[in-house]
């Protein structure tokens, strides 16, 4: 059977792709794809030990459980659009030089919140007034998110410490360096931090605290960090444990790496982790493996990348485990906050966890047992000897939330001449198109439970990847130039693991654009344009929308003060899967009858992958794209040596002319390799295979933007601009 016939057969029940519209349901208004034909009721109520919002927003995810759903009911899709700016606020002075990933939380009516400027703030809830500000350094890194216990701020920094903050004033309570300086490749492991070879990596995802214990994770896996989850004690900083993501030496899991592969692996709990007191056990998210695409060096399935791990909350001791993806060369690192939560499935009441993934699917356990609780099947999966993968995939039962194969007709079309796969196709010196690929599927999304409707909401991306063995100077292009990126919102029924409804637009909604959910039937959502969604519950449809200023690439939260209910964000922006969001600082808040208006509308992000080099005039370049060439920017002329692997290697890659303007394509004599440029997806031109000392030329009539690539090494892709 040819490798892409078994991919497709390879789908749950055969299918290809997901269908649209859930059975019995009818066309949604304002903007839903699809209604359903009933919500994922009854819901039992939800553990108590799990904690709760309403007047404040406890934590990152909301509650312990990352439901990121709020009990207020104020807010309702009768009188959302009433909804306006309560205040708003620029924390970093306006500046547009960096984007924010952090997720607000309240306490008393007090809002904490940071920027990726290193700042912790605490402002007043009521009227935007800044109590206090505490700068954490220069050396920048992504900020998700504060915890607040014990009288104490918790967070870390770009410097890899830990720090607490007194909750009144902002000032140091104590400090705790918490990462040493890398060691090398060749000293073995420092016995003292348990750092094996590569790089040391750094601190990452929102700070988790739960009976006086703070959870920080890390980050590093594409650099060859070795992955680990830290407990500290919440009064002094100590570390009380550590979680290798690669297992040492003795450790359960260590057989699964070829050699000292563990040793750099990567397997980095960079997302926050939920807890469920009750059990007492947190539950984290591991990523990729490293290297991440060449998995030649480490045999085995590699465990704990790609999973989740139930480890006990005091002792840091592996309760049980879940690998969703064996031996990883896909970067499907399935990172999402876990959202725990209880439900009634068959008539049974199960404590569940969801945990979910750019594979497109979720997997749905029961968080005592790690027990697939719609069952789980190993299916034989294409096979590559070089990459040493693994013979079978899990496959959970019910259905992927949005196909996991690339769609011709669709924004997931795959740019031309690359090889094409869908989930698990393997590849090696080719680069090779895969969807859902690294910035697809769900990513880190940040989903929500809703107990009022049993449903899980998520965002999701459609963002092909292109993945080779990139090693030994091979081709690397992670997304193909010039291809088109979208996205949407879509609700699961976790007792059946199958889609509810779905709402697909322009924009990926996997890159910390959160969801919350309110008792209201109210659900909000942010998008790359800066654009602030409130949709009602049942079907997606849109209910209200507000112009924030910048991406808003994190969770809105809600709180209340003096009864009145609000809503809040962080709209800062983010660099994937479009560079080109627009960034910023803005805070703000909602409530019934604000009066602060909508920001500006920023320059939207492309949405292709654009190609961002310096545009050349066509009188410079003599009206010529010379193929298999680098242009050189310091001789203002294409390169003297041919190019097989560059993505830029048409000189210029960025040509601009008049409309009415003849180019000519040429493939130099001393080149060895025939090369070729072929325009997509309009079809403008298509100059065919150019041997060595061959050219083609074609007048460009009409104003436009023409992306092409070269059909014997498609990596390599040009923009002609004509004017």
């Amino acid at each position: 059977m040819e490798r892409r016939t078994f991919l497709l057969t390879a789908a749950a029940g055969g299918a290809a792709g997901v269908p649209t519209l859930a059975p019995g349901a009818e066309a949604a208004p304002n903007g839903a794809a699809n209604a359903p034909s009933g919500l994922a009721l009854p819901v039992p109520p939800q553990s108590a030990a799990l904690g709760t919002t309403g007047r404040d927003w406890p934590k990152v995810g909301g509650d312990y459980g990352n439901q990121n759903h709020s009990t207020l009911q104020d807010i309702t899709p009768r009188n959302v659009k009433r909804l306006g700016g309560a205040w708003h606020i620029n924390l970093e002075g306006g500046s547009t030089g960096a984007y924010q990933q952090c997720t607000i939380v309240v306490r008393n009516g007090v809002l904490y919140v940071e920027t990726t400027q290193q700042n912790v703030f605490a402002i007043d809830g009521r009227t935007g007034e800044v109590i206090w500000r505490t700068s954490l350094g220069t050396e920048t890194t992504n900020m998700r998110g504060v915890a607040v216990a014990e009288g104490k701020v918790f967070t870390i920094s770009g410097a890899n410490i830990v720090y607490a903050l007194d909750q009144k004033t902002g000032a140091v309570v104590w400090r705790k360096p918490l990462i040493v300086d890398d060691n090398g490749g060749d000293d073995g492991c420092d016995n003292d931090s348990g750092q094996c070879g590569g790089n040391s990596g750094g601190l990452a995802g929102a700070v988790v605290h739960w009976d006086g214990l703070v959870y920080i994770g890390t980050e590093g896996s594409t650099a060859g960090a070795r992955g680990r989850g830290y407990a500290l004690d919440a009064k002094t900083g100590d570390v009380r444990w550590t979680f290798w993501g690669p297992p040492g030496p003795g450790d359960y899991g260590h057989d699964t790496w070829e050699g000292d592969s563990w040793k750099t692996g990567g397997a980095v709990p960079w997302i926050h982790p939920a807890v469920d007191p009750e059990l007492g056990l947190v539950y984290w998210t591991f990523g990729n493996p490293y290297p991440r695409t060449d998995g030649s060096s480490r045999g085995g399935d590699n465990l704990f990348a790609n999973s989740i791990v139930a480890i006990d909350a005091k002792t840091g001791k592996r309760r049980w485990h879940f690998q969703s993806v064996h031996h990883d060369i896909w970067d499907a690192d399935n990172v999402m906050a876990p959202v725990l939560a209880d439900l009634l499935v068959d008539g049974r009441r199960r404590k569940v966890v969801v945990y979910g993934s750019k594979t497109c699917w979720y997997y749905v356990l029961d968080r005592r047992t790690g027990e697939a609780v719609h069952g789980m099947e190993e299916r034989e999966v294409p096979q590559h000897a070089l990459q040493k993968t693994s013979p079978t995939q899990p496959f959970p039962g019910g259905e992927p939330f949005v196909s996991p194969y690339p769609e011709l007709d669709k924004t997931t079309r795959p740019v031309p001449f690359y090889p094409t796969g869908g989930l698990y196709e393997v590849f090696w010196d080719r680069a090779t198109i895969i969807f859902p690929g690294a910035g697809g599927g769900a990513d880190w999304g940040f989903p929500s439970f809703s107990p009022r409707t049993g449903y899980v909401y998520v965002g999701y991306g459609l963002v092909n990847s292109s993945y080779s063995n990139t090693r030994g100077g091979r081709v690397n292009t992670a997304r193909p130039l010039g291809e088109l990126f979208g996205g949407g919102l879509v609700a699961m029924d976790p007792r059946t693991n199958t889609v509810a409804w779905r709402k697909e637009g322009p924009w990926s909604l996997a890159h910390g654009n959160g969801v919350l959910t309110t008792a209201g039937r109210v659900l909000f959502q942010g998008r790359p344009d800066g654009v602030l969604e409130a949709m009602d519950d049942t079907d997606g449809g849109t209910l209200w929308t507000w112009q924030c200023g910048a991406g808003v690439n994190t969770v809105p939260v809600s709180y209340e003060i003096d009864g009145e209910q609000y809503i809040a964000v962080l709209a800062g922006g983010n660099g994937l899967p479009f560079p080109d969001i627009p960034r910023g600082d803005h805070l703000w808040a909602f409530k019934l009858g604000g009066t602060v208006g909508q920001a500006p509308a920023p320059t939207p992000p492309s949405r292709r992958n654009q190609i961002r080099t310096a545009a050349v005039t066509g009188a410079t370049a003599r009206d010529t794209v010379t193929l298999g060439r680098v242009w050189n920017t310091s001789t203002g002329a294409p390169g003297t040596t041919e190019n097989t692997v560059a993505q830029n290697a048409m000189a210029p890659q960025h040509l601009t002319v008049p409309a009415g303007t003849t180019v000519t394509f040429t493939n130099p004599a001393d080149n060895t390799q025939a090369h070729g440029a072929v325009a997509f997806f309009d079809a403008e031109f298509d100059t065919g295979l150019l041997m060595p000392g061959q050219s083609y030329t074609y007048t460009f009539a009409r104003p436009g933007e023409y992306f092409y690539n070269d059909p014997a090494f498609p990596q390599s892709t040009g923009k002609i601009v004509v004017r």
